[in-house]
């Protein structure tokens, strides 16, 4: 059901009615936070259950790292050793290679990388742990969160929208939070080590390899800049291209009744042709980056090797010396280009975790009271007392509306598209509250009963049907859990969808799909009124519940509904008067008020806006 009409309250696609690459990642295109620090700061919090295991990942990813800074080192001292050794015979003179310190060097070195490959694997361990668990957290709370929240909420926003922060931001903000961390600390911790183990080396060389950074990050800029425009515009072209598709496809029969393939064949080739340019610009710019990065870096090893060789020549370093520095600046630049794209992937989990806030800042329904006065059993007496609702405060759309309903009677609510019908429902169930006034039964103010225990009054039928990936058994069993077999068929044979269920392979074991689109409008419409029989409410509610059945099976069905609504309040919605003659009383619905009401032939004997409604659908059959 939409408030105030079927149409009314769409926000964008996906919207439903109320009650139902390539290149490195500095080139890619970043959703940034528009308050990263305070987001930032709020989702740490979430933290603070794990603050002693994320000391112990801190501290095994220091020790990871400074063992594997420190094996370079040794490898240059046993490179010396050799060297040494290797220049003691050539020259005659006694030794030769000292194999038992050269073994010790080995050991020490074999030591440390299975220390550092240990203490990386429990820091990686212990991190998939702390962000499992604090992703999981965060879940819970936003499921909590949307079950909490009006309608009105979701009749606002794109139900897309909505399952896309909730699982592709919470993959976002789990992948960061187990792997792109840690990579931060080690990066950051492999920086520091280097320069300081270069340092120690010599001042000189390493002067020499920083000369080369600024031109590194030069270029990085430069390309990165120029591949960006690439990225978005390969983002944009991807998504209109699915967008196409997805069109095409659903519908289908439509463009091929219309002779619309070779025109819908030339769009798809026009925006494939977009996206080829963009995507190859993008993989070519962006894959430029590396190679000019090695090239600069070759060009640092260059000037490294000719200062190193001086300084051996001098004996101011060891042989193995210059080996052990050219090993760090290979890794000087790669902890830079981590870091900057480590940051670029923080930039967008913050953005993440911004759009996941927001959901949880949203605001709540009004609680339910603690405990409200007894209902059952329950008369169905309802009543509307100078109610007025809008669901935007500048627009008013019920106003003053009064309306009694005596137990058992049926209730017909008629009326143009936008008049109100579905909004009095809405209301009705507490979907949405009444600006002002008051809606009671058995009079009982429904705001002092319970959400929970006052829906369960209510049964519904609606022109959208809505049905469950599970079989045909488990679907009509929805209406009241634990029902037993013979009344699950009892109510299919009540809604004349025994026979149809039975036609099919496994029955009532047969699993409608996640559109339900195996079986036919009409018998998705008919599994509905099953669920409605069996659920036995106390207070009915029907919306075009026959609209998508054939005259034959609606005639049944009209019979079946008579005796469900036998001795039950009963509201309906309908646009073909023809279903509601039998109301015992009719409400006309217009601009948010009732502006008649009466029996069918009392409104027809008047003359008034029902006349008009009945004669402009009944006109091409009486001619």
């Amino acid at each position: 059901m939409n408030p105030g009409g079927r149409n009314a309250g769409r926000m964008g696609p996906g919207a439903r009615g109320p009650g139902w690459g390539g290149g490195p990642p500095l080139a890619r295109p970043v959703e940034k936070p528009r308050d990263f620090r305070g987001t930032l700061w709020r989702l740490m919090k979430y933290f603070r259950p794990h603050t002693g295991r994320l000391l112990f990942v801190f501290v095994t990813s220091v020790v990871s790292t400074v063992f594997g800074i420190v094996s370079p080192r040794l490898i240059g001292n046993a490179t010396t050793l050799i060297f040494q050794g290797m220049m003691a015979r050539l020259h005659g003179l006694p030794g030769g290679v000292d194999f038992a310190g050269l073994l010790r060097i080995l050991a020490w070195l074999l030591g440390l990388y299975l220390l550092s490959s240990a203490f990386g694997y429990v820091q990686q361990y212990v991190m998939a742990g702390v962000a499992q668990e604090t992703v999981y957290a965060l879940r819970k709370e936003v499921y909590e969160k949307l079950g909490r929240l009006p309608l009105r909420f979701y009749d606002a926003r794109p139900h897309g929208d909505i399952l896309s922060r909730f699982v592709n931001d919470f993959d976002n903000i789990a992948n960061t939070l187990q792997q792109s961390i840690t990579q931060f600390i080690g990066s950051a911790i492999t920086f520091v080590g280097v320069v300081v183990m270069m340092l120690s080396i010599s001042v000189w060389m390493t002067l020499a390899t920083v000369l080369t950074l600024p031109l590194s990050l030069l270029v990085v800029r430069s390309i990165a800049a120029r591949s960006q425009r690439y990225f978005v515009a390969q983002q944009r072209t991807l998504g209109a291209l699915n967008a196409h598709v997805e069109e095409m496809y659903t519908g289908h029969p439509i463009v091929k009744a219309f002779g619309h393939e070779e025109a819908s064949i030339a769009r798809f080739k026009e925006i494939n042709d977009e996206l080829y340019e963009a995507g190859w610009k993008a993989q070519f710019v962006s894959g430029i980056i590396m190679p000019l990065m090695n090239s600069i870096g070759n060009l640092g090893y260059v000037l490294v090797s000719v200062i190193g060789g001086i300084l051996v020549t001098k004996r101011a370093i060891q042989i193995g010396d210059v080996q052990a520095f050219i090993q760090y600046a290979r890794q000087f630049t790669q902890p830079i280009t981590q870091i900057s794209s480590i940051a670029n992937i923080i930039q967008s989990t913050i953005a993440s975790a911004e759009r996941v806030f927001e959901l949880l800042d949203e605001p709540e329904e009004t609680p339910d009271p603690a405990a409200g006065p007894a209902l059952r059993p329950v008369r169905g007496e309802v009543r509307f007392e100078h109610v007025h609702f809008s669901y935007h405060p500048d627009v008013p759309l019920i106003r003053d509306l009064n309306l009694v309903a005596e137990p058992g009677q049926t209730i017909a609510i008629v009326g143009p598209t936008g008049a109100g019908k579905t909004t009095l429902i809405n209301l009705l169930m507490r979907f949405y509250e009444v600006d002002s006034g008051r809606i009671t039964i058995d009079g009982i103010d429904i705001r002092q009963v319970p959400r929970g225990e006052l829906r369960s009054l209510f049964g519904m039928v609606l022109q959208d049907t809505w049905l469950f990936h599970a079989t045909i058994r488990e679907n009509i069993a929805y209406g009241r859990p634990g029902a037993r077999e013979e009344e699950i068929i009892a109510a299919a044979v009540a809604a004349h969808a025994d026979h149809f269920i039975r036609t099919l392979p496994d029955g009532y074991d047969t699993v409608l799909n996640e559109e339900a689109s195996n079986i036919s409008q009409g018998q998705k419409q008919l599994l509905t009124i099953a669920r409605a029989f069996l659920a036995d409410p106390a207070i009915l509610i029907l919306d075009e519940a026959t609209s998508n059945v054939d005259s034959r099976t609606e005639v049944h069905i009209q019979r079946a509904m008579k005796r469900l609504m036998q001795g039950r309040t009963s509201f309906i919605i309908a646009h073909r008067l023809s279903t509601i003659q039998d109301a015992d009383l009719i409400l006309v619905m217009n601009h948010g008020m009732v502006v008649e009401q009466g029996t069918h032939q009392e409104l027809l004997q008047r003359g008034g806006f029902y006349a008009e409604l009945y004669q402009s659908q009944f006109a091409g059959a009486a001619v």
